[in-house]
């Protein structure tokens, strides 16, 4: 088994819009190891979220590879991907995107639906994520019962309830204030930590950026600087 669960390799990305090509990544290359908390900052338009939603899967590259967990995803077809990000990619946005008029424990479970697990199956793996998140005694309230920071924990819960290795978040603390934002980072720091998942979050806030065990910097579709690994997270 390879040290690093993202392996990405020479990675180009671009677009067409009007008569005008856009490559919003450019020959990027980046390895991830195993358990590793990963920040992408950068402004906007250099190219931080292309780069999330190639290694989730929701987009494809224009060239280069993009290997997970011995993966190469840059080959597969859209259906393919699909069926790869449902096992494989748990996703955190900013706003949450919950269903308003389900329970915590039913926007937990929407994910599971779409797999073949009995009825018992889902209620032990839901109860075992919302759990997890500090949320057990919030099974039964809907989003708008809710704090943010605790909608964001059903959010992670609903991320993490299949057992994807890798997690992805998209400015995860963008709308939280700065103590259910420091909460909702020891949370993911304790996800990395303790329970081996691999995350990459983008963010523009320097303190949500250095929560994380590394840090990279992204400016025109390159990486500027690199931080260090740090070992006390």
């Amino acid at each position: 088994m390879s040290q690093n669960l993202i392996s990405i390799k020479s990675v180009t990305k671009s677009f067409t819009k009007g008569k005008t090509t856009i490559t919003p990544l450019e020959n990027l290359s980046l390895e991830v190891p195993r358990t590793e908390f990963l920040s992408l900052m950068g402004p906007s338009g250099s190219g931080k979220t292309t780069l999330l939603n190639l290694i989730a899967g929701i987009d494809s590259p224009t060239s280069g590879q993009i290997i997970i967990d011995g993966t190469d995803i840059s080959t597969l077809s859209r259906a393919q991907l699909t069926k790869w990000r449902a096992s494989h990619v748990g996703y955190i946005f900013q706003l949450y995107h919950l269903v308003p008029i389900l329970s915590a424990y039913e926007n937990v479970e929407l994910p599971l639906l779409l797999g073949n697990f009995s009825k018992s199956e889902r209620k032990k793996k839901i109860l075992a994520a919302l759990d997890l998140v500090g949320l057990s005694d919030r099974a039964d309230h809907r989003p708008s019962e809710l704090s943010g920071g605790q909608e964001q924990r059903v959010a992670i819960a609903r991320a993490i309830v299949h057992d994807p290795e890798l997690l992805v978040a998209d400015e995860p603390t963008g709308d939280l204030d700065r103590e259910s934002a420091d909460s909702i980072l020891n949370l993911l720091n304790t996800l990395a930590k303790e329970h081996g998942k691999t995350i990459v979050m983008v963010t523009h806030d320097p303190k949500a950026s250095a929560a994380a065990h590394r840090a990279l910097q992204l400016e025109k579709g390159q990486f500027s600087s690199e931080g260090n690994l740090l070992n006390t997270h």
